[in-house]
């Protein structure tokens, strides 16, 4: 499977403003593309092919007086641009045509210079090489310094050159993992888990609410990354609403609060990343409720939803259990997990939030509602361990990596 290696980037000034210019010839070749469909669009002609629009918006192009300065880049970067382009179409008709998966897309708009992030491609035609000292040579930009955090399992295919919102730059490696390899270093093991994701109410601000709970016992609690920053986060961007538009003071409090959201979003995503390698390393099968995040964002909980992250969440378990030849299952979200008693499976019926434990009027077993909840989402799975220590389930295949996204949403979303 496919997999992307993100390191940070230092280039110096010079490569900076390489940097720069690559952006802006990329974001120059993406817009033209999109007008000239437009313009064939509204003449009612035929859209132009890939290979017309390479001929006339780069090669053609350098030629003339307005877009000579398209040659100070690489050629590779542009025709990225154009396929870029091309895939931004092809998408937008097939959801349309109801062929796509995940929620609908608009059609494409024109790139600014002012957008939060900026990118080019470079494919193995470019030559980009990485040095005897760890440096990424890219054409036309120089060897740029790479800060490794880990080593690259395999040669990359192609790298992605990123500068986000906060100022950073970051190299994205495309690479083809081995299958056998990865299954090799995650041991079978005959455990399986339920997780039941949820939120307690009340909530304080000192912490302590479960992000889930597993079918086990375990509570996992939520670090809550985006409400301990929130007084940083309002005075930042206070300061920002103060500065007069187009000055220099207003883009540096831009830069203040982009970095600041950029350290949050950073330690969640870390966070998800060291649970759900966890998870997968400790249970050969997993099993988890298709939740409505879309609709539950729509609720008086929509910044804990968020701050939750349950959507980034749920797609590493997905491409991780690819990966390493574990088995996800997801249950429906409609159901009553958080009702029916996991001792003798009597539903007791609904319950509001605040009822965080509960007796079963039937057998009289005591529940906690999320580890109870959590087990019948096991249950539900049916997942179970067989004598070989292999998952057993009708039907249940390692879970494919799709686009998040919600897959329509729920009368009465559902928070726990």
């Amino acid at each position: 499977m496919q997999l992307r290696y993100t390191f940070r980037l230092d280039p110096d000034a010079g490569q900076r403003t390489a940097l720069a210019r690559a952006f802006g010839c990329a974001r120059v070749v993406f817009n033209d593309a999109v007008r000239a469909r437009e313009d064939a669009r509204q003449a009612g002609r035929p859209f132009p092919t890939a290979g017309e629009l390479s001929r006339k918006l780069v090669t053609e192009a350098k030629r003339t007086a307005a877009r000579s300065w398209l040659g100070e880049v690489s050629a590779v970067v542009l025709q990225q641009s154009l396929r870029d382009a091309e895939t931004a179409y092809r998408n937008f008709f097939a959801s349309l045509k109801g062929t796509r998966k995940g929620p609908k897309v608009g059609a494409p708009r024109f790139k600014s210079r002012k957008d939060a992030r900026q990118s080019v491609r470079f494919t193995v035609n470019a030559r980009w090489t990485i040095t005897d000292s760890g440096r990424l040579s890219l054409p036309k930009i120089g060897a740029v310094k790479v800060k490794w955090s880990r080593t690259l399992p395999t040669a990359p295919t192609s790298v992605t050159v990123i500068k986000d919102a906060a100022g950073r730059y970051f190299a994205s490696f495309v690479i083809n993992t081995d299958p056998a390899t990865d299954q090799a270093r995650m041991p079978d093991t005959d455990q399986t888990v339920g997780i039941d994701l949820g939120l307690t109410l009340p909530q304080t601000p000192s912490g302590g609410t479960p992000i889930a709970v597993l079918s086990d016992g375990t509570k996992i609690d939520s670090p809550r990354f985006l409400r301990r920053a929130e007084k940083k986060l309002k005075k930042a961007q206070k300061e920002l609403s103060r500065k007069q538009k187009g000055s220099k003071n207003r883009a540096k409090a831009r830069h203040k609060v982009a970095r600041a959201h950029a350290k949050v979003a950073d330690a969640r995503r870390e966070f998800h990343h060291q649970l759900s390698t966890k998870l997968i390393s400790e249970n050969q099968g997993i099993a988890v409720e298709d939740l409505s995040v879309a609709g539950l964002a729509r609720t008086r909980l929509a910044k804990s939803v968020h701050d939750a992250g349950w959507s980034a969440f749920i797609s590493m378990l997905e491409y991780k259990a690819e990966r390493y030849g574990r088995v996800l299952v997801k249950i429906g979200r409609f159901e009553p997990t958080s009702q029916t008693c996991s001792t003798c499976g009597v539903k007791d019926g609904p319950k509001p939030l605040s009822v965080r434990e509960w007796t079963c009027t039937a057998c009289g077993t005591v529940h906690d509602r999320d580890t109870n909840a959590a087990i019948n989402v096991k249950t539900t799975a049916g997942l179970a361990a067989s004598a070989c220590g292999a998952p057993v389930r009708p039907g249940a295949i390692p879970a494919q990596r799709e686009e998040t996204g919600s897959h329509g949403l729920p009368t009465k979303p559902r928070a726990a």
